[in-house]
């Protein structure tokens, strides 16, 4: 069973990078397939934290193989500073391998990602501005600049100058700023080409004679299911496709060789950024849980909406991407809480939806209709099996399982790397 996705559940941020982490030692790949440098993870190592916006948390096992995938944008910039940060901090970084398909963010990308949220006003998306869905904008409509372009100046040249016969229009006409010179941009991402040389490979085909091989891929998804393009609250979601099915087109294996995949979720709900959110708290409870969680963003710093655990979704997610397993994080975080509310419906104008609402708007007027759980108070970091939690707590994991359709194989306690309980093994 060599390929396993591992996909967010909710709107992202829900320890994805800590899940990978715990594969690390008997994963030979790992695959980010989708996303740029616009969220990140944090994985703790001992006593050493590192946070990542745009590599694969398998750049920090030794013996694997990190992976960009073509369905990946990259900041090059972003791209170079982390790796010159984990250089110096003694972590080997020379196997990366970087799909010559992937696509590369320039400065007009980021350019125009801020002044458009600016221009939107009160519509905004809530983007990181960080040049993400312009660059895939430029990909969808065949005037992007993929890492391949940088080995043939004459073709980046060619390329920067279509795109720029648009975007200087819209940069000067309709928001006031100055235009953007090919020779900058040209100057600019041929500076990291020989650099970036030796990293470029088919990733695609290093990947299926992995898989030939028998060895252990894991498919690492940026953002999360209710962030996908398709699948997520649009139009308050990311530009790339971020559940299951992403993993194949945005690394170029086949369907077929995703034997397993794994959904992460947190033990209560966060999300960035705009969009309905309906287990969403506005109170004293709400800075509690922001608080004793950190839910501050990685890559921006922002504070995250935070709300209780929401049962339709987690039984969405696990559709829509096939979970088989999910890791359930931050249990440890509820501790204290005399009850824990969850979600279990949704009423809508006084209608009642089990499942998640296909009508945008319909989701965004739900309110939850919540179900209240005994909490605990003793100090679950410590505990390694499942039989160490209070019973309220084993009573809670056992009814999101039931809930979600799918069973909860991890249960994460705390932020370091074996603060972790493995109900059944990810790999087996």
């Amino acid at each position: 069973m060599p390929g396993i996705v591992i996909v967010g559940v909710q709107w992202g941020d829900e320890g994805k990078g800590k899940a990978t982490d715990l594969l690390g030692e008997r994963t030979d790949w790992v695959v980010k397939f989708n996303g740029g440098n616009n969220a990140g993870h944090t994985v703790v190592v001992g006593d050493e934290k590192y946070a990542l916006h745009l590599l694969p948390s398998g750049i920090l096992s030794p013996g694997v193989n990190p992976v960009i995938g073509n369905g990946v944008v990259i900041d090059l910039e972003v791209l170079f500073s982390e790796l010159e940060a984990l250089s110096a901090r003694g972590i080997d970084v020379s196997r990366l391998k970087v799909s010559a398909n992937a696509h590369i963010i320039t400065q007009y990308h980021r350019t125009l990602d801020k002044v458009t949220e600016r221009f939107l006003g009160k519509r905004n998306i809530g983007t990181t501005g960080r040049g993400i869905g312009p660059a895939y904008a430029d990909k969808i409509n065949r005037v992007g600049i993929r890492v391949q372009d940088l080995f043939d100046e004459n073709i980046l040249r060619q390329k920067v100058e279509g795109a720029l016969d648009q975007k200087n229009h819209l940069l000067v006409k309709v928001f006031n700023r100055r235009a953007v010179t090919c020779d900058e941009i040209v100057d600019d991402l041929l500076s990291y080409a020989e650099r970036l040389r030796p990293m470029v490979a088919d990733t695609g085909y290093l990947i299926d004679q992995a898989l030939s091989r028998g060895e252990v891929v894991v498919f690492e998804g940026g953002q999360a299911t209710m962030l996908d393009i398709d699948h997520g609250t649009y139009p308050f979601v990311t530009s790339s496709s971020a559940t299951a099915g992403g993993a194949s087109t945005g690394s170029g294996v086949g369907p077929g060789a995703l034997d397993r995949i794994v959904g992460i979720v947190k033990a209560y709900t966060t999300r960035v950024g705009s969009g309905p959110f309906p287990t969403e708290l506005f109170d004293e409870q709400g800075d509690w849980l922001r608080k004793q969680g950190f839910e501050f963003g990685t890559t921006t710093g922002r504070p995250r909406r935070v709300g209780w655990y929401d049962a339709p979704i987690t039984r969405y997610a696990t559709r829509i991407n096939g979970i088989t397993d999910l890791v359930l994080t931050k249990l440890d975080i509820l501790t204290g809480l005399e009850k824990i509310p969850v979600c279990v419906a949704y009423d809508v104008d006084g209608e009642r939806f089990d499942e998640v609402p296909v009508n945008q708007t319909d989701f965004h007027h739900a309110k939850p209709i919540l179900e209240y759980f005994p909490g605990w108070s003793e100090d679950i970091s410590t505990a390694r099996t499942f039989e160490d939690l209070p019973q309220t707590a084993k009573d809670y994991v056992l009814a999101l399982e039931e809930m979600s359709n799918t069973r909860i194989s991890v249960i994460g306690v705390g932020p370091e790397r074996d603060q972790v309980i493995v109900r059944h093994d990810l790999l087996d």
